[in-house]
């Protein structure tokens, strides 16, 4: 039977099972009475679908909770350990790999540094490496909790550049930054042969699932429009609006914001990022004259950066005179900062910005206030005095969180079906007897 919108009975059915499943797990415990009214579906359909799912050990009884002059109404919500997915950030120092039951609680984390492995920065992000790198964080992090790889909803993967999709290869990572054209990621994870053939791999800007852990569990959480901007070694950013309600990512850090201006790590010249990102943010400090530390690493870089900016009191409780040089190279940096957030605001007008990534987390709700001022004055007014600009809630896992949403946002559009299921699940006579006919 297909329904006058098209969909079919087996659809509808999905979709009740979605409806109940977002709603314990985003707002759960919740009552089988409860559920009514936030899925809009009939008490007989609540029950009929929590049966299923109890029954297939999805979902499990939590207490219960006393009702109005009646019986106690029992909690339900989502197993943790029903299944199991991988989150994968692909960073700008590191390969790191955690595991994650249902509820994201983390079971096992493996990270392997990225080392320059020659005179430019792009040599650490040797393909063979990284490839190499993800084949042993998956196998550790799944043989220390001793999780078979079955049990997986899939593996989802944070990478810096643009993702596109082909029939043949899959996942295509176009990393400019980083040396990478055209890398087939998904076909080399496959050739290696790590997971069953039915674990999928989710591959995607690191940026965009940066996006979806704010949007789903931090600062963005009941915003119908954010960008989420990463910050680290470069920027990038996610666009969620109510047209893309799932975000999108946008190579926000090679907008020129000065024409012929400083050569950008992509080639161009002129890029925000070879003003505003951590790597060319500490070049500049150096070319004024900053002491770098020597031989640290970016993240212990620009932590001194900052202390030397904005100096912490001493034993006597006086504040040593700030490093001007490191002050004015932070200051600019705002300004384009702020040029940046504006275009953001000009173009897609959202609720919130949020700012995420290891160094907008260093440079902190200090430095921010100097973009939301340069970011208000640049911007059309209207659009401004709607936009609140704040810091992202989470710290450096949150590539890793994002990218374990991946396979999990599949799951729940899925009904709470593994994809093995749901493509065994049989077709209707007719769609059968017409295949068979066609086939003859």
């Amino acid at each position: 039977m297909r329904a006058r919108s098209g969909r079919t009975v087996r659809d509808l059915r999905r979709e009740n099972r979605t409806a109940i499943l977002q709603r314990l797990y985003f707002d759960g415990p919740l009552s089988r009475f409860s559920l009514g009214p936030v899925t809009g579906l009939s008490s007989g359909s609540v029950s009929n679908v929590v049966s299923d799912l109890i029954a297939e050990g999805l979902v499990e009884e939590a207490g219960s909770v006393d009702s109005k002059g009646g019986r106690p109404r029992t909690l339900l919500r989502i197993r943790p350990g029903s299944a199991y997915m991988i989150g994968v950030d692909v960073g700008e120092t590191r390969v790191r790999v955690e595991l994650f039951d249902l509820a994201l609680t983390e079971l096992a984390r493996a990270e392997k540094p990225l080392r320059p492995g020659g005179p430019r920065r792009i040599d650490r992000y040797d393909v063979d490496v990284v490839v190499g790198h993800l084949r042993e964080g998956i196998t550790e992090v799944l043989d220390t909790a001793g999780i078979p790889p079955e049990r997986l909803l899939g593996v989802g993967i944070g990478v810096p550049g643009i993702v596109a999709r082909t029939p043949e290869d899959g996942a295509v990572v176009h990393g400019q930054t980083i040396g990478w054209d055209a890398v087939p990621l998904e076909r080399l994870l496959r050739d290696a042969r790590l997971l069953p053939p039915d674990v999928p791999y989710y591959i995607d800007n690191g940026a965009k699932t940066l996006g979806q852990a704010e949007m789903w569990f931090g600062a963005g959480r009941g915003a119908q429009s954010a960008v989420v901007v990463l910050f680290g070694s470069g920027v990038g950013a996610c666009v969620v609006t109510e047209d893309m309600p799932t975000g999108r990512a946008v190579e926000w850090g090679h907008m020129t914001v000065r024409v012929r201006g400083r050569r950008c790590r992509c080639g161009a010249q002129g890029c925000l990022e070879a003003y505003a990102g951590s790597e060319a943010l500490l070049e500049r400090w150096a070319e004024a004259g900053g002491r770098l530390p020597a031989d640290a690493d970016e993240e212990t870089a620009l932590t001194a950066m900052l202390a030397a900016a904005y100096p912490s009191p001493g034993p006597d409780g006086t504040v040593p005179a700030p490093d001007m040089t490191a002050l004015d190279v932070l200051e600019e940096t705002a300004e384009y900062l702020g040029a940046g957030f504006a275009n953001l605001i000009n173009l897609f007008q959202p609720e919130r910005i949020l700012v995420g990534g290891w160094a907008g987390l260093q440079l902190g709700s200090r430095f921010l206030q100097s973009v939301r001022t340069y970011a208000t004055s640049y911007a059309l007014a209207h659009p401004a005095a709607h936009v609140r600009i704040d810091l992202g809630t989470f710290g450096p896992d949150a590539v890793t969180v994002g990218a374990g949403t991946l396979p999990l946002a599949d799951f729940f559009a899925r009904g709470g079906h593994q994809r093995r299921t749901e493509d065994e699940e049989p077709l209707p006579a007719w769609q059968s007897t017409l295949r068979q006919r066609a086939a003859q």
